[in-house]
């Protein structure tokens, strides 16, 4: 008997794969045939379960009896549902289909002498439906069994005991790489039950059962859930020390064939998700009063119209009515796509789109003499870190002269409003485009001091706005999409994260809210670790992170370094000074302004300085207009002597014009 186990198990396993390996169409003439013989069988016996007196024709009868039954079970699509997948709801149908069948057959012999009794007919319902129920169950067990060995299935649970997790685990208890275990679920009427046959417990028994019963996978099976809840849910799982795949829809189910690696490009689909579920908190919402007030009915001009934040801006902006508004951007492809989105959207909106550079004081010039600008929204600079380190030459022109252009135009055409777009890298500035951004706070700061102009200006510091260019998000996506790994800098970095629409919403209200030389920032509320970011990044693109705990993970995470200059950690404010605004998630704040004419004498010594290209001068100008500026991380230069006489040098040469 043993001898024979190794080959009874072959054949089982080699049957199972055959039956599996037929097309669709067979595997129902199959069950079809299966099913007309042993219908006949089931009236037969449930005519010797009655006893007492049979129909004259019983075998004629027996066989009507089939073919009504098989007629009706096909029009109940039984047979168009794969066994291994067979679920409650298409039974109960085969159930209604075979009454139905029993019952046209009485109807039919209801008026002769020899009909089928009432008894009769409801004992083969119910041999019938046994069979029925038992010969599909058998032969999903059967394929269960011997399709792949058990040793090579991988034990997880299910976060959700729904109705999409009790399908999820129905479908994958068939086939696959995974066997289902248990359910997690935070509903008490939940905890202590049984669903799809796995128990259900509590989220706080999670660290416990998972080590109990080798549980290294959990699949989230949350499809409705809001993206605040599922952020719960993901910090909740993320300290239990487990894999988490999320399941985002129905379509997933049938998802769970063996998959080690993810080849390029093969799943794009699953990288696009709500970016608030990367959030870690609920989105901001703007407040009505404030968001129109600089808007509606208003000549508007917003620079870098075809970035992330600026076409943003103009998106928000268009829905608010404004009399006309103007779009500034150096990129053709970029200004030509947002101008067309926004007049397919507003075919009614006066759009006037401008190709050049925010430096360009000329295309200033005749932007706002030819139309009435009442608000400029700023949002045109460079702000690539990494970029802007090894360029900083364009990157210091680019963001200072901008700002400088912008603030001077605004001012000498009386615009009512005018707002930079600034950042947290602004604050004790270690890199060069937190350097200019600084920089650029100071020429807006310095603009308002001047009190000549009718002008209110204000700046905004965004955290790392998710989803835009700048940010990590992007870099992420295409990494998961190439197969991994994720690169991260270090396992402690943590930002500040804010949506796009956040961004745009801030820099609007901050505009209605300003006094002049205010600086606003969005509370956004704890920094969020990037590499938590990463690895909810995998989960929701229905990945597991691969680590030496769980080496058949399919993204890896590597940790690649800081970049020159970078911050583990950045910061808002410089100082602990900030006050509450109009809008309860807004604060404003005021910081330490240089004179003006200081201010434009020494951007023209840090332009003299940039004409050398000599890093080490141009990073000294910039610690003494930027007190707290620190390159690289480390402290201002020891040299101040050397510095000090570069500086004198640069002031004594000739000064060339750059203004354009």
């Amino acid at each position: 008997m043993l001898a024979c186990t190794p080959r009874y198990l072959a054949a089982a396993r080699l049957l199972s794969g055959k039956l599996i390996a037929l097309k669709r169409g067979g595997k129902r003439a199959l069950m079809f045939g299966a099913d007309g013989l042993a219908l006949p069988l089931c009236f037969q016996l449930a005519l010797l379960m009655r006893g007492g007196a049979r129909p004259a024709p019983a075998l004629p009868l027996a066989l009507l009896l089939a073919a009504t039954s098989l007629a009706a079970l096909s029009m109940s699509d039984l047979y168009g549902a794969a066994v291994r997948y067979l679920d409650q709801r298409r039974l109960a149908l085969g159930g209604l289909g075979l009454a139905g069948a029993a019952l046209c057959i009485h109807l039919l012999t209801l008026d002769r002498g020899d009909a089928c009794p009432p008894g009769a007919l409801l004992s083969y319902w119910f041999v019938a439906l046994s069979y029925l129920v038992a010969s599909r169950l058998a032969v999903r067990s059967f394929l269960q069994r011997h399709t792949r060995p058990p040793q090579a299935r991988e034990a997880v649970a299910i976060y959700g005991a729904g109705d999409t997790g009790a399908r999820l685990a129905q479908a994958m208890q068939g086939e696959g790489q995974y066997c289902p275990v248990c359910f997690f679920d935070e509903k008490a009427r939940r905890e202590q039950r049984t669903i799809a046959g796995l128990r259900v417990f509590p989220p706080e028994r999670l660290a416990e059962v998972a080590a109990s019963w080798s549980i290294r996978l959990i699949v989230v099976a949350l499809p409705a859930a809001s993206g605040e809840r599922m952020v719960a849910v993901s910090r909740l799982l993320d300290g239990a020390g487990v894999g988490i795949k999320f399941l985002r829809g129905l379509p997933d189910l049938a998802d769970h064939a063996p998959r080690r690696r993810p080849q390029p490009a093969s799943r794009p689909a699953a990288m696009e998700f709500p970016l608030e579920q990367l959030l870690g908190r609920p989105p901001v919402q703007p407040d009505p009063t404030l968001f129109s007030r600089c808007v509606r009915d208003k000549g508007v001009l917003v620079t870098g119209a075809g970035g992330s934040i600026g076409s943003e801006l103009c998106r928000q902006i268009a829905g608010l009515a404004p009399r006309c508004l103007h779009l500034l951007d150096h990129s053709e492809f970029a200004l030509y796509t947002i101008a067309q989105e926004l007049q397919a959207r507003w075919p009614r909106l006066a759009l006037r789109p401008h190709l050049g550079s925010a430096c360009n004081a000329r295309l200033l010039e005749r932007v706002m003499r030819g139309d009435r600008i009442d608000t400029v929204y700023h949002a045109a600079a460079y702000k690539h870190v990494p970029l802007v380190e090894t360029n900083l030459v364009e990157g210091l022109r680019n963001n200072v002269l901008g700002a400088q252009a912008v603030a001077r135009a605004a001012a000498r055409h009386g615009a009512d409003t005018c707002v930079l777009v600034s950042s947290d890298k602004a604050v004790r500035p270690s890199t060069i485009m937190g350097a200019s951004k600084r920089l650029s706070e100071l020429v807006f700061q310095a603009a308002q001091a001047g009190g000549a102009a009718r002008t209110v200006f204000s700046m905004v510091r965004f955290g790392n706005v998710l989803g835009s260019s700048g940010s990590v998000v992007p870099l992420f996506r295409r990494q998961l999409q190439q197969g991994g790994p994720l690169t991260v800098t270090d396992a402690a970095m943590e930002r500040y994260f804010m949506l796009i629409p956040e961004a745009a919403q801030l820099v609007i209200q901050a505009g209605a809210m300003a006094e002049g030389g205010d600086l606003f920032v969005l509370d956004m509320g704890q920094p969020v670790r990037i590499v938590d970011l990463a690895r909810r990044m995998i989960a929701l693109a229905g990945l597991t992170e691969k680590t030496a705990a769980c080496p058949q993970g399919d993204i890896e995470i590597r940790y690649v370094g800081l970049y020159p200059g970078e911050k583990l950690r950045e910061e808002l404010l410089a100082a602990d000074d900030a006050v509450p605004s109009r809008h309860p998630r807004i604060l404003r704040m005021k910081e330490q302004a240089l004179a003006p004419a200081l201010l434009d004498q020494s951007i023209e010594l840090l332009l003299l300085a940039c004409a050398t290209n000599d890093r080490w001068l141009i990073e000294a100008m910039l610690q003494t207009i930027i007190g707290d500026f620190a390159p690289h991380g480390g402290a201002p230069a020891a040299d101040g002597e050397r510095a000090r006489r570069a500086i004198a040098r640069l002031a004594m040469a000739p000064q060339p014009a750059h203004a354009s």
